[in-house]
């Protein structure tokens, strides 16, 4: 089948979460022999901090946001494609975008791939004139970043045809046990872009720990943190990209997972870095949410911790080798259970299923 995804980026982590995910699941599509094509914005200056150039398994087409016509016309050229995604949180034009892909004449298998569920649930449940919640029964159907029963649930009651969670998930050939960096060494590590929905509980479950737990070292990683390393135990770097994420998960005897704050209120909605540490063999404490087990085993494959003061009591607490033991266990659950080539094959199934019925 030939795809045509409208996204952030596929080339690009800057200032985008949800660039590993994308990658994982274009790449693991390709190689169950789909075409892809993969429509994104020059914007935020990404395509001036690339992460990799055009991959071997996707066509990458970077387009002018130069206006409304613009944008339609290159909506225009997936006419040929058999299913159209239309990702949520492109950043510009997205209203636009979430129009024209319906507008578009053909065939196509529409759907509406939402990356940051909770959030846009809750914006389209606020706002009954919201322009997207009207849109949603015209799409053949909603992938969501995860979210479990309760985001399709959700989705169901907005006149959603059909729900189905995609998780996030581990490309084995890009994350793995990497070779430790003396500038990524520490107790803890954590990495993660600075946003609103992510502030308060990285507040809690990040600065705390590094308040209550003095004698250890912490590292802070990801854009928009300048000015946060105050602690004397505490260092802070920028942006790392996604080549490094071996390295930086392999090089801390700890990595810390802290999620936005829709996500852990919603449940179900596992990081793409809780697989990315999991998978690097990386001994891992996420904070608290809803449906954790269904994806590693507290205690055994993940620790998890309530507030700073747990994660800076089981930091403590934690030997060398439970934490390598904790990290070995973990790797091996996602290699068995949370690949990408696991996540395309239910996408492929779902959508075979539909054009047939169709």
């Amino acid at each position: 089948m030939r795809f045509a995804f409208f996204g952030s980026s596929l080339v690009s982590s800057y200032w985008n979460g949800a660039c590993t995910y994308y990658r994982g699941i274009v790449k693991a599509l390709h190689g169950r022999g789909h075409e892809i094509t993969f429509y994104e914005p020059r914007a935020y200056q990404r395509q001036e901090h690339r992460d990799i150039a055009d991959p071997p398994w996707a066509r990458v087409r970077i387009y002018e946001p130069a206006g409304e016509q613009a944008v339609r016309e290159v909506v225009d050229e997936a006419i040929d494609a058999d299913v159209i995604l239309k990702c949520s949180g492109v950043g510009l034009f997205d209203q636009l975008l979430e129009r024209a892909v319906l507008e578009l004449s053909g065939n196509a298998t529409r759907i509406f791939w939402d990356v940051d569920a909770p959030a846009t649930l809750a914006r389209m449940e606020d706002d009954e004139q919201d322009a997207l919640r009207a849109l949603i029964p015209d799409y053949d159907g909603v992938f969501t970043y995860g979210g479990g029963d309760p985001v399709v649930e959700r989705y169901t009651a907005l006149g959603a045809r059909f729900c189905q969670p995609i998780y996030n998930a581990l490309d084995p050939d890009t994350h793995h046990p990497g070779q430790p960096q003396r500038r990524f060494a520490a107790d803890l590590s954590f990495l993660a872009n600075r946003l609103p929905d992510r502030e308060r509980r990285v507040e809690e479950f990040f600065f705390r720990a590094v308040a209550a737990a003095p004698e250890k070292s912490f590292l802070l990683a990801g854009n928009g943190w300048e000015g946060r390393a105050g602690a004397p135990n505490l260092r802070q770097l920028g942006h790392v990209p996604p080549q490094e994420h071996n390295a930086f998960n392999s090089s801390a005897l700890v990595v810390l997972n802290v999620s936005r704050e829709s996500m852990a209120r919603n449940g179900f909605s596992p990081a793409t870095r809780v697989f990315e540490a999991a998978g690097a063999g990386a001994c891992l404490i996420t904070d608290a949410w809803e449906g954790v087990e269904l994806f590693l085993e507290p205690g055994r494959e993940v620790l998890v911790a309530h507030s700073g003061a747990d994660v800076a009591h089981q930091l403590r607490s934690l030997e060398p080798s439970t934490a390598e033991s904790i990290g070995q266990a973990g790797r091996e659950r996602v290699l068995a259970e949370h690949t990408y080539e696991k996540r395309a094959e239910l996408v492929d199934s779902l959508l075979s299923s539909w054009m047939v019925a169709s």
